[in-house]
Formats: C-alpha cells, structure tokens, sequence
C-alpha cells in the first residue's frame, strides 16, 4: 500500500501560527525517506502526524485508499511504528521492554524469544544488556534498544526521529545498512527526520527538505545537490541566530 500526503497543513492550537504548509508526498513499498532540515524545521511534527500522534488542520493523508483519521489507532500504531528520539524502557530491563509489544499484539512466548534474540543478534545487542533497565544504559544504548524493539514489532511503516543523534559513527553507519537492506527484504517504507546529511545521503531513496514548515522539495535522493543543501542549511541558521538576536536585542 501507499502512504500519500496531500496538501497537509498544521496549525497552532490558537490557529495564529502555521507550523506546517500543504506537504504534499507519495511513498510506495520499499521507500526510504528522509526528512531533512534545521531544528524547528518541522520534521518531528510531520512524524507525529504520520503516527496520529496529532492530526492535520487541513490536507489529508492516506494509508492506502483509506483515510489515516479512519484507521483505528490500535490498528494504525501495529502498522506505522514511530521510535521518537528519547524513547524509554518504562522501567522494564531490556528483554521485557523488546517482548512487550508482541505480547500486546498476541504472540506466543516462543515467537517472542525468537524475535528477540534475532533482532539482538542483527543489531549486535550484547546479551549482558537484557537484564538491564534504563537507568543502567546509556542514551544512545536506549536508542539503540527502541530500534530492536521497534523492528521486532515487523511494521509496514517506520517512522525514525534522529534516531543516530546518539550513536556513534560505526553504530549509525551500521543502522543504517541494516535499514537500508530491510526495505529490499521486506518491502517495508521508512520515513527518518535526521540532520545529518551524509548519513541521510547514504540511507534515503527520497529526500523532503523543510525549512520553516515549508516544503522547499520532494525529490529522488540522487537529483538532490548535497552542497547546495549543506549551503542552504548554513544560511538558515544563520537566519535563526540574526532572528533571536534580534529579539534578545529587542
């Protein structure tokens, strides 16, 4: 099925601000998106919307022929899968965190074991970690474990929120081979909003840059001109920096 946006809009609650402006983008099976753009560019809010976290004030998406505000939450959330970028083990150790939600979803203790050890075993998670809680991991360790948790579940769509803004080089670039090929495996979509362009030009089959909540393009990722948008990253920092000193100043 397809995930299709169609002229989404999100305002402020006062409907005073615009926080999104009519993105529009169509992804198939297999799609590897990636949502670039500076802090406060409205990357982690279109996620949100992709999980019904928050719903759109204007503009439909569809998942398929149906509308996303049709769809069940519980059913939704089985399908696309988000993993925020400070996720928790809600005070679970590691193992128990993994097994949760496939026992939510029903399976038998031994399916769940299997996916467990099969995912650790992917993702390289020592096996002195599943004992462990949250507060005994570190917080790229926890990001790490939201992944695998995440990936256990097998959703059709999974929504990734900098989910290498605590990894170090080796685990990102290895997260993101292991992403890659799961869309050729299993023809699944992945959307991740993520800063860093060399790793979003090694993942992403797609590329959405947004700047203030605005779509500036949708594109193949091999027609984006990186410089040009490492360029354009610089000149809009540069204009936050200008905008709050000129309040500070104000």
């Amino acid at each position: 099925m397809s995930l299709t946006l169609d002229r989404v809009s999100l305002q402020a609650a006062s409907r005073r601000l615009t926080l999104l402006e009519e993105i529009s983008v169509a992804l198939t099976p297999g799609d590897r998106l990636g949502v670039v753009g500076i802090s406060g560019a409205g990357k982690s809010l279109l996620l949100r919307l992709l999980n019904r976290l928050q719903d759109p004030t204007a503009g439909e998406i569809f998942w398929g022929d149906r509308r996303l505000t049709e769809i069940p939450i519980l059913e939704l959330r089985r399908q696309i899968v988000l993993v925020p970028q400070e996720s928790r083990l809600l005070g679970m150790t590691v193992n128990e965190a993994m097994a949760y939600p496939l026992r939510l979803r029903g399976l038998g203790a031994a399916e769940i074991q299997g996916r467990v050890d099969r995912w650790c075993d992917r993702l390289k998670i020592p096996s002195d970690w599943l004992g462990k809680t949250e507060l005994q991991l570190s917080v790229g360790q926890r990001q790490w474990v939201a992944i695998a948790r995440a990936l256990a579940t097998e959703p059709q769509i999974l929504l990734l929120d900098e989910p290498t803004s605590a990894l170090d080089v080796g685990r990102a670039e290895m997260l993101m081979g292991v992403l890659s090929s799961l869309t050729q495996e299993r023809s699944m979509m992945l959307v991740m909003a993520n800063h860093q362009l060399d790793l979003v030009r090694q993942f992403a089959s797609m590329v959405l840059h947004l700047q203030g909540g605005r779509m500036i393009s949708c594109c193949p990722a091999t027609a984006v001109d990186w410089q040009q948008l490492h360029e354009d990253f610089i000149a809009a920092r540069q204009r936050v920096d200008e905008d709050w000193g000129t309040v500070s100043n104000g």
